[in-house]
């Protein structure tokens, strides 16, 4: 009797020549690196260097977080990824009342520009490349990185890394959203082609699914809602006059890898398919690096455990697995203790070591896509495509992404696909080691890393005397400026970069925003 995946897709007991019949490997595989991209975007993957190792960190206050920056390089990070804290993605100040007791709750807390020279401070632009997981206000954080840059002395087009800037998955499975969707793709556009002019190699875009992942969508939800995410940013920006082949190079997308090895490998395999032939077919694009979907990986974290929280070293190991025999350009993997609090310095440290067992003890870097071929994987590669495919064709039979956004579509499903992940955790039918099976009658205590409550007062007490010390209105004028461009059709990063060197906060450039484009308000569920 077949077993059901994640996405609801049989798993045979076994698999066979008769599962592919009529299947071309010619026009389903195509080489490495070439058209239509199932066996990766690069000819040698990782035979000749790894995926980059990109651990997610940020915490309390800027210092903190350097100093956690700071480890990971020394102990052989290749990439950084930040995590703001909920005020900064909310585009409010530390001192805003809506701030008061999450300033650096979930990542590091950035009020204004000293507060980036600090994070980043020692730490030599140039030699790093840095993803900011930040979507509402990502333009303001890309500006102010590269702000700092100036700074060091570093050119902007020097500068490496991606925005994560998804603010359509906002709406979707998140909430961190600031402006309704409109103008919120508008700004995606503007930043489009702020990077195009003035940060070249910068990746102006990670398209998520792994929020929506966490949310509770199915493998097969998690790429047809992002790809119709990918989808509409792209109308946005020809909309807006751009060429294809001109911002469509610098898109990127950011999975998730659960345990479900198999169905997750099928899953990354399908997604670079569908978006090579969507950018190819649909969109005209002419440049093969418009076709590619490089994407970032991060383990599970809704698959992470409380109870005997060193079962999640299995778990992320399983997981980076899958994430690598998938593909994947670059990996974040969880550590053990995330379930429970904020990791601590060892628990990082044990987590990056994953990978670099799996890149450098084991054999899988050493041939390409080692699952091409494999009767299951085709099959249910096959199976998750076309799943995906007619999940996207719904999406667009509604208008689009945003138009389905607003019925309030996508997150309809999702929740009910999490409803139904929850009934069989609860019934016992969906096993989980440790929590409704295989349970310790006493857990082991663990002392997790703590958050100092006094974070809070310390950033009130820095924004109080930054407004002392600024030029007040040479501030108000700034302000004004941006204003006047949201009003129009200018592109708003230029004005606001210079408010922001004029050490504006985040929270006041969103408010000029938003008065002029409001705020938005969620839907009734579809």
């Amino acid at each position: 009797m077949a077993r059901e995946s994640e996405s609801g897709l049989p798993i045979e007991p076994v698999y066979g020549p008769a599962d592919l019949t009529g299947w071309d490997p010619a026009g389903k595989l195509g080489e490495p690196g070439a058209y239509p991209y199932t066996r990766g975007v690069y000819p040698t993957m990782y035979t000749g260097r790894p995926w980059t190792m990109r651990q997610y960190a940020g915490f309390g206050t800027a210092v903190e977080s350097n100093a956690r920056y700071r480890q990971l390089i020394a102990h052989g990070t290749t990439g950084l990824s930040v995590a703001f804290d909920l005020p900064t993605q909310m585009g409010h100040d530390s001192d805003a009342p809506l701030a008061h007791g999450e300033v650096g709750k979930v990542g590091v807390a950035i009020d204004s520009i000293e507060d980036m020279r600090v994070l980043f401070d020692g730490i030599p632009l140039d030699k790093v490349s840095t993803s900011m997981t930040i979507n509402a206000p990502a333009a303001l954080l890309l500006l102010l990185y590269q702000l700092v840059a100036e700074e060091q002395g570093v050119p902007a087009d020097r500068l490496t890394g991606t925005i994560q800037n998804d603010v359509l998955k906002e709406y979707i499975a998140r909430g961190t959203y600031i402006f309704p969707p409109k103008p919120s793709l508008r700004l995606t556009a503007d930043i489009f082609k702020y990077c195009t002019a003035e940060i070249p190699k910068w990746n102006t875009i990670s398209i998520s699914g792994y929020h929506m992942a966490e949310a509770g969508a199915s493998p097969v939800q998690e790429i047809a809602f992002t790809l119709a995410d990918g989808i509409e940013y792209v109308r946005t920006a020809v909309a807006a006059g751009m060429d294809v082949d001109d911002f469509a190079p610098r898109l990127s997308f950011f999975f998730v890898a659960r345990t479900t090895l198999l169905e997750e490998v099928a899953k990354f395999r399908a997604a670079r398919r569908i978006w090579a032939r969507v950018m190819k077919e649909d969109f005209g694009a002419r440049n093969p690096k418009s076709w590619m979907l490089r994407f970032h990986t991060q383990t599970a974290g809704v698959q992470l455990t409380a109870q005997q929280p060193e079962v999640n070293l299995v778990r992320v190991a399983v997981q980076a697995l899958g994430a690598v025999l998938g593909g994947t350009q670059s990996l974040h993997t969880n550590s053990f203790d995330e379930a429970i609090a904020l990791p601590t310095d060892k628990s990082a440290r044990l987590a990056l070591r994953t990978q670099q067992v799996l890149a450098y003890e084991t054999d899988v870097p050493a041939t390409v896509d080692p699952f091409a071929g494999s009767y299951a994987v085709e099959k249910l590669t096959d199976d998750v495509e076309a799943a995906a495919l007619d999940l996207m064709r719904r999406v667009e039979d509604l208008g689009g992404a945003e138009a389905a956004i607003e019925r309030g579509f996508q997150k309809a499903e999702i929740e009910r696909n999490a409803y139904r992940i929850a009934q069989e955790t609860d019934s016992g039918e969906r096993v989980v080691v440790g929590v409704n099976r295989f349970q310790l009658d006493e857990e082991e205590p663990y002392e997790p890393l703590r958050v100092d409550p006094a974070i809070e007062a310390r950033q009130r007490e820095r924004l109080t005397r930054l407004r002392s010390e600024r030029d007040q209105g040479a501030v108000d004028s700034a302000l004004t400026a941006l204003k006047k461009a949201a009003e129009g059709e200018e592109n708003v990063l230029y004005p606001m970069k210079e408010a922001l060197r004029g050490r504006a906060t985040v929270g006041e450039v969103c408010n000029a925003l938003r008065e002029v484009w409001g705020s938005y308000v969620p839907a009734d569920a579809f």
